[in-house]
């Protein structure tokens, strides 16, 4: 492994960038306060990043993507690494067809078919014309009104059929009384007729 690759490397690479602008800083600050050494402190600062400078144009710039955030394998610069192809080169051997990538991605195609089918069926309910929605609510609001001032109305008049009923018991005993009282007359007036 290459020390310009290490954490180490990179590590002690930060620590000189950081002491060195620290010190420019100081003797900055120094000279600016006209404090005692301020000149000594701004060469030593100034010499010191001339190194920082000719240090980095040596040592070369760092890639700036990470890998190692996708595939947390790649930390490791000499992690033993087997590109994923088409054919027998590679320990997988296998084309890549959906059962080969099913089985790498740990079940993430079934997960994202899911995701498809349940986005399709959010768009199909987003399509729903919902604007006649509340004037069907009122109409049935309107209806469930009116059945209950029906029943009510019913209610009503199976108390008036009964009062009805009663008062037709009442006049058929009235009748007969009458019709016996009558029945009494007319016997009266045959027996004076007769």
């Amino acid at each position: 492994m290459s020390f310009l690759h290490s954490k180490t490397f990179k590590y002690i690479k930060n620590l000189i960038i950081g002491l060195g602008a620290s010190v420019v800083l100081l003797g900055a600050l120094f000279k600016l306060e006209s404090l005692p050494g301020a000149s000594i402190m701004l060469t030593i600062g100034l010499c010191t990043e001339a190194f920082i400078f000719l240090f980095l144009g040596l040592v070369g710039p760092e890639k700036d993507y990470y890998w190692e955030k996708l595939f947390p394998g790649l930390d490791d610069y000499d992690a033993p690494m087997q590109p994923l192809t088409v054919g027998g080169a590679s320990p997988v051997g296998k084309a890549l067809d959906g059962e080969v990538v099913e089985k790498q991605l740990g079940g993430m195609l079934t997960e994202l078919q899911n995701v498809s089918k349940n986005l399709s069926a959010l768009k199909a309910l987003q399509e729903v014309d919902f604007s006649g929605t509340s004037e069907q609510i009122k109409t049935m609001s309107n209806f469930y009104t009116k059945l209950n001032e029906a029943m009510a109305d019913l209610g009503d008049s199976v108390e008036d059929a009964k009062a009805f009923r009663e008062q037709l018991a009442g006049l058929n005993k009235n009748l007969s009384s009458l019709n016996s009282v009558y029945g009494n007359v007319l016997n009266a007036m045959a027996s004076i007729r007769g």
